[in-house]
C-alpha cells in the first residue's frame, strides 16, 4: 500500500531572483502531527499564485519518492529535503504513470480525487536552482499531480493510502500531461479524456480546443487556444481601392487585393498590421488598425484618427489615396465575437469604435440568432464622432439593437439636432439602468483610462472577468512583466549589434545583444508588457505574435507555436524581427 511520508506547507517569501523580487509559496517544509485538509488547501498553507496553483481543483499538490530518487541520480545530487519540489503530500507509490486522472483516495480522515498533472513553473526552476526544470519534470514524464477534496478531515506522516475507486477512463497523470504538452495530439485520446468527468475545468477547456482545432494546422491549441490561425505568413501588397473621412480626424482606408480577387473574410474584431515608408528619410514604420468594415465584403477597410505626434497615421491622413499601394499582413488577433445566444454589450470611446462597428456589422448579418445586443459610444463632440450615420443604418436594420451615445464636450449644434444621448463620460451605473444584464458579455475598446475605469466599475458590478473582453492599442503594463506606471524604453546598458528588434505597440526598437538569453529578457529590460510562466518553452504563457523576420529557438518548445507566432522565452532573433508587442 502506498503511504504518505510527508505533509509540507509554506508561507508566501519573496526571494531575488535576475534582479527582481519574486513572491512565491514553494518553499515547504514538513509539518509534525496531524493537521486537517480543507476543502481549498491544507491548515498553514499558502498558494501564492492562484492562476497556477489553488483553489478546488488544486487544492493539494502530490509529489512521489521515486521522482526524488530520480532526479537525485539525473542531476547528481543527494539529499533532498521533504517539500522540495513543492509539494505539499510527499509519497511513496502513486507514480505518475500508474495513478489515473478521477482516481480517489483516502488518507487518515480525508478523501481526496485526481483532477489534473502539475502546471509548469518558472518558480519550480528557481526552488531547484536548474531553471530548465519546468520543462525536464514533462520531458522525463515526472510532473506530480493535483487533487481536489472530497472529504475534509486530518492526515499526518505515516498514513497509509488507500485507493477507493480508479478513474472511470483510466488516463495516467503520465499521459494527459503529454497529451497537452507535447506535439502528439491524437483525437481517440483526445475524446477519451474529455469524457473523464474529474479532470479539472481549466485542462478541460485545453482539450476541446485542441479536440476543435484538429487538421487546421500548426500550433498547440490547448496551449494558444484564442488566435484562429493566419491566412497567410508575413506581408503581402494591397492597393487602396477609395479612402474617406468619417469625422474631423478619421480617415478610413479600403484595401483590395493587387490582382482584384476576393479577401479572406476576416473575423469581426481582427486586426491588421500596417506598413508605410513614414519614418526619417523613408524609413519603414508598422502599426496596428482594427478592421472597421463589414466582414463579409471582399475587402478589408481600415479607420486610421490622425495623432498630432502619430509618424504613421500623420502619413496615411496625407498620402493615403486610390492607386496607392501599403503591405499589411493577415488579418489577426484574438479580440473576437464569441457565438452563441449570450447578450453582447460594445462599449467603446473615440477610434475604440472601429473593432465594433464589425461586430455590430456581424450580429446585424446573423438572422440565425436573436441575440440582444447594447451599443454605447462616447466621443468628444459631433465633429469628432465618426461612424455616426453607418450605425444608424445598421441599427435600423436590427430592432433589438439599443444605442446610447455619450459627448463629453458637445457644441450648440450637436444639442440642436440630438447626435447624443447623454452629456459626460459613459459610466458602468448608466449601462445598468439601460437594463444590461450583468450576465452579458461585453466588449471594451479605447484609451487606456476609458478601459481601466469600464474595467473596474464592471467587476465591482459583479461582472465575471470571464465575461469581459479588451482590446489594447498602445503599451499597457500587463502582469507578470513591467512596473505599474513605466512606459517601454531603451535598454539601459551599450547598446546591442544584432538585428534589430521591434517592439511594434510599445513604440520601441533595440538592436539584439547576446547579453541577453531571450527575446523574454529583451522585453523585460525595455519594460515592455509581456505574459509569461514557465520560461522554458512549455506552456506557451509567452506567446507573440511575429509581423516579420525568422527567429531560433533554444531550447527547441516541447511543441510548436502557431504560424506567424513566437515564443519570446525560448527565442532569439536570426534576422530584424517585429513583434507585436
Amino acid at each position: 500500500m502506498s503511504k504518505l511520508l510527508s505533509v509540507n506547507v509554506g508561507k508566501t517569501s519573496e526571494v531575488a531572483w535576475q534582479g527582481r523580487i519574486v513572491r512565491s509559496s514553494i518553499w515547504k517544509s514538513p509539518v509534525e502531527g496531524r493537521v486537517f485538509v480543507g476543502r481549498l488547501n491544507i491548515d498553514g498553507d499558502a498558494q501564492t499564485d492562484l492562476q497556477g496553483h489553488g483553489g478546488e481543483q488544486r487544492a493539494v499538490f502530490v509529489y512521489q519518492m521515486s521522482s526524488y530518487r530520480y532526479w537525485n541520480e539525473f542531476l547528481g545530487r543527494e539529499g533532498y529535503e521533504y517539500g522540495q519540489f513543492g509539494e505539499n503530500l510527499t509519497v511513496e507509490g502513486l507514480e505518475d504513470a500508474e495513478v489515473c486522472i478521477g482516481n480517489r483516495y483516502r488518507i487518515g480522515t480525508a478523501e481526496f480525487e485526481v483532477s489534473q498533472p502539475r502546471v509548469t513553473c518558472y518558480r519550480l526552476g528557481i526552488r531547484m536552482a536548474v531553471p530548465e526544470f519546468p520543462a525536464l519534470v514533462v520531458t522525463h514524464g515526472r510532473p506530480g499531480f493535483y487533487m481536489r477534496v472530497l472529504r475534509e478531515g486530518h492526515i499526518a506522516a505515516g498514513d497509509d493510502i488507500e485507493l477507493l475507486s480508479t478513474g472511470a477512463e483510466q488516463m495516467s497523470v503520465t499521459a494527459v500531461d503529454r497529451l497537452l504538452y507535447t506535439e502528439d495530439h491524437p483525437e481517440d485520446a483526445l475524446c477519451k479524456i474529455l469524457r473523464e468527468p474529474a479532470l479539472s475545468i481549466g485542462w478541460r477547456h485545453s482539450f476541446e480546443s485542441m479536440l476543435a482545432a484538429q487538421g487546421s494546422g500548426s500550433g498547440n491549441a490547448g496551449l494558444d487556444p484564442s488566435e484562429p490561425a493566419l491566412a497567410w505568413p508575413g506581408f503581402r501588397e494591397f492597393r487602396v481601392a477609395r479612402t474617406a473621412m468619417e469625422s474631423d480626424d478619421v480617415k478610413s482606408i479600403w484595401l483590395e487585393a493587387i490582382d482584384g480577387a476576393a479577401l479572406p473574410p476576416p473575423l469581426p474584431g481582427q486586426h491588421l498590421a500596417i506598413k508605410a515608408t513614414a519614418g526619417e528619410n523613408g524609413a519603414t514604420e508598422m502599426r496596428m488598425y482594427s478592421l472597421s468594415g463589414d466582414p463579409a465584403l471582399s475587402t478589408y477597410r481600415i479607420s486610421v484618427k490622425r495623432e498630432d505626434h502619430g509618424l504613421v497615421s500623420r502619413y496615411l491622413h496625407a498620402n493615403a489615396a486610390a492607386g496607392m499601394t501599403l503591405e499589411a499582413s493577415a488579418p489577426r488577433g484574438d479580440f473576437l465575437l464569441k457565438p452563441g445566444q449570450t447578450p453582447v454589450v460594445l462599449l467603446s470611446a473615440g477610434i475604440g469604435v472601429t473593432p465594433m462597428l464589425a461586430m455590430l456589422y456581424a450580429l446585424t448579418e446573423d438572422k440565425a440568432t436573436k441575440r440582444d445586443v447594447w451599443w454605447f459610444h462616447g466621443a468628444r463632440d459631433g465633429r469628432h464622432h465618426a461612424f455616426r450615420q453607418e450605425v444608424q443604418a445598421l441599427v435600423s436594420q436590427r430592432p433589438s439593437t439599443r444605442v446610447s451615445v455619450f459627448y463629453s464636450r458637445p457644441d450648440a449644434e450637436d444639442r440642436t439636432d440630438g447626435r447624443f444621448n447623454i452629456e459626460g463620460h459613459l459610466t458602468v451605473a448608466q449601462i445598468q439602468a439601460s437594463g444590461v444584464p450583468k450576465e452579458a458579455d461585453f466588449y471594451l475598446c479605447g484609451p487606456q483610462p476609458f478601459l481601466q475605469a469600464m474595467r473596474k466599475q464592471l467587476s465591482e458590478w459583479g461582472v465575471a472577468n470571464g465575461q469581459i473582453y479588451e482590446e489594447v492599442f498602445g503599451a499597457e503594463i500587463g502582469t507578470s512583466s513591467g512596473v505599474p506606471g513605466t512606459k517601454p524604453h531603451l535598454p539601459e546598458g551599450p547598446a546591442g549589434d544584432g538585428p534589430a528588434v521591434g517592439f511594434v505597440r510599445s513604440g520601441v526598437t533595440v538592436n539584439w545583444s547576446t547579453r541577453y538569453k531571450s527575446l523574454l529578457e529583451l522585453a523585460e529590460a525595455c519594460d515592455v508588457p509581456v505574459h509569461w510562466s514557465c520560461r522554458t518553452g512549455v506552456c506557451h504563457s509567452c506567446r507573440a505574435s511575429l509581423l516579420d523576420g525568422t527567429v531560433r529557438y533554444s531550447p527547441e518548445p516541447l511543441s510548436a507555436p502557431p504560424s506567424g507566432s513566437v515564443l519570446l522565452c525560448c527565442a532569439t532573433p536570426e534576422s530584424k524581427i517585429q513583434i507585436e508587442l
